[in-house]
């Protein structure tokens, strides 16, 4: 695991047209201190992994070059293309099957057809909101997530949109999710 300490150093990295993975953490927070030791935990049977990571609250234009405004989050990127953004702490499983491509896409429609904006509204210890983010992380989709028990104006906001306190809560293009209700999932996201 190599820190990268610019966008200049990332960008080099990225270069050779190889798969590269970037863990963006702000060190001392409890989330990104875990996904650090999940991070550094990952095993390749020898193999080499072009695996990167940068502190945000040293390393300032990384983050904003590829729209991310939550940590910890991992980047994954195909030559100097970002393919997909993980939001949180996530087992060392996780970011291994991620890395050694065991997720499965589902059928989705053409190309032509993009994907509506996801936005997850989480906390730490809801198992539904696990579970939501499995689903989505399985069939491809990308989102964002929003830790709602570290951010108190997220809560408020969430509440006001949607009268709901509970968790997850999910945004798919404007339409609201109370709950993990996959079949809705599926219609509003055109997973088959």
């Amino acid at each position: 695991m190599k820190e990268v300490k610019s966008l200049f150093e990332l960008k080099n990295e990225l270069k050779d047209g190889s798969n590269t993975y970037l863990l963006l953490v702000k060190q001392g927070s409890s989330l990104s201190d875990c996904a650090i030791e999940q991070y550094r935990n990952l095993s390749f049977d020898g193999r080499e992994e072009n695996l990167l990571f940068a502190d945000v609250s040293v390393v300032r234009d990384i983050h904003p070059e590829y729209g991310v405004t939550t940590v910890p989050a991992f980047l994954t990127f195909k030559g100097e293309n970002m393919t997909n953004t993980y939001k949180g702490c996530n087992s060392t499983g996780f970011f291994q099957n991620i890395i050694e491509g065991n997720f499965i896409s589902a059928n989705r429609l053409p190309a032509d057809s993009s994907q509506k904006s996801v936005t997850v509204y989480t906390t730490p210890s809801c198992s539904w909101c696990t579970r939501l983010k499995s689903y989505l992380n399985k069939n491809g989709i990308s989102y964002s997530e929003v830790n709602v028990a570290s951010d108190a104006n997220a809560a408020a906001d969430l509440v006001r949109r949607t009268g709901q306190q509970g968790v997850p809560q999910t945004d798919i293009g404007g339409e609201w999710i109370v709950g993990f209700d996959q079949k809705r999932i599926d219609q509003l996201l055109n997973i088959k």
